[in-house]
């Protein structure tokens, strides 16, 4: 008799909490990223792959319903800053995932530090960010924006290329990645190229790379930048007689505005949706069938951040207020990735893999990256030396 009503105690007291935590006022969850101008196709793909995560449990993670907050930072660092001291002082959010480019990304991070907020950064970073920057506020599931260049610089070497011509906006990133493509590409550089970051025209440019006849070119060239420079890349003929190797420009929704013009472009990244692992194969048949289309990057580390992001809040039963549990528990990354493995160096950004993609046919009469090399297997990451972390 005592063993049957220990036994109906137990139930009603776990029912009790379920009910509780079913019950629980919805945490907020701030999403700040590009969602006008000509690079809000990134803010919303990095937007849908959160939501979906969202969506296929229920409106929840970790269990507890969740109350996501859209704020644009409009590519301006300054509002940026704007929109992160509002969601933190107004919202009283403690967790913001998105940033879609680096300067908004270290802004948010600097604001959100002081005030012990996490800062779920799914695509744009610093090699500063992951150095002396870095935060014990901040996580990372996108990339180490050095490792990028240099997978698409060592396949480069692979491949024999003896003279690369090198392109990107104006600004930090730009600079980072054509910098360390530099250091690990052993071959000449008779172009380096930079274009204010509101430049849609790269006529001149291209002519001028074009007199310089290199064996290959690199550019950094993101959301609708990338679709205008492949376009006008094809246009002047180097397509058919000069390899491209273009971060940031032929992925996902470009993929389907480029259509054949994107055929034979290189890529590099941490992850594709042709990698065979049983979570990817669920994310991107849900994406396809939510969205009616095939996932992006960008949606895909959004996607990962939502999945780390309910590990989290699980980990720590829905309680935000506990920061040290909070942070332990994000650092912990026990979530089923869909890169085939993940979890995060000392400094917070992610320990994988990175690829080498090419632009091919699907064979639906659309276009997809297929995975053709995979030259860094879990390489260390060249700054996590400087940072103070443990």
């Amino acid at each position: 008799m005592l063993r049957t009503v220990s036994v109906i105690a137990s139930s009603v007291v776990a029912f009790a909490s379920q009910q509780a935590m079913s019950e629980q006022t919805p945490i907020k969850i701030g999403f700040e990223a590009e969602l006008s101008g000509p690079q809000a196709t990134l803010g919303e793909d990095q937007y849908a792959g959160f939501m979906l995560r969202v969506l296929m449990n229920g409106g929840k993670l970790g269990g507890v319903p969740v109350q996501v907050i859209r704020e644009d930072s409009q590519l301006k660092p300054e509002v940026a800053a704007q929109v992160t001291q509002k969601l933190i002082e107004k919202d009283n959010v403690p967790i913001i995932t998105g940033l879609t480019f680096s300067p908004m990304a270290a802004a948010a991070v600097r604001v959100a530090t002081p005030h012990k907020v996490f800062v779920v950064i799914s695509n744009g970073t610093t090699n500063p960010m992951a150095g002396a920057e870095c935060s014990p506020y901040q996580f990372v599931t996108s990339w180490q924006p050095e490792l990028l260049s240099a997978t698409l610089a060592k396949y480069a070497n692979d491949k024999g290329y003896k003279r690369i011509s090198l392109m990107a906006p104006n600004y930090v990133s730009g600079k980072n990645f054509l910098a360390t493509f530099k250091h690990v590409f052993k071959g000449q550089v008779p172009d380096e190229i930079y274009t204010p970051l509101s430049q849609q025209d790269f006529s001149a440019e291209i002519l001028q790379v074009s007199a310089s006849k290199p064996d290959a070119v690199f550019v950094f060239y993101p959301g609708g930048l990338g679709i205008n420079f492949v376009r006008q890349y094809q246009q002047a003929g180097l397509g058919k007689t000069t390899p491209l190797l273009a971060l940031g420009a032929v992925d996902g929704n470009n993929l389907t505005a480029l259509k054949d013009a994107a055929l034979g472009a290189v890529t590099s990244g941490a992850w594709s949706p042709d990698l065979d692992n049983a979570a990817n194969r669920e994310f991107v048949a849900a994406f396809e069938k939510q969205y009616h289309r095939e996932p992006t990057m960008f949606a895909a580390q959004s996607y990962d951040a939502a999945q780390l992001i309910d590990s989290a809040i699980a980990k720590v039963k829905g309680n935000m207020d506990d920061k040290e549990a909070l942070g332990a528990a994000l650092k912990e990354a026990k979530f089923a990735t869909i890169r085939g493995h993940f979890s995060f160096a000392k400094n917070h950004f992610p320990n994988e893999d990175y690829d080498v993609l090419e632009a091919v046919k699907d064979g639906k009469g659309g276009v997809t990256l297929k995975l053709i090399a995979a030259p860094m297997h879990d390489p260390s990451d060249p700054f996590v030396s400087a940072c103070a972390l443990k």
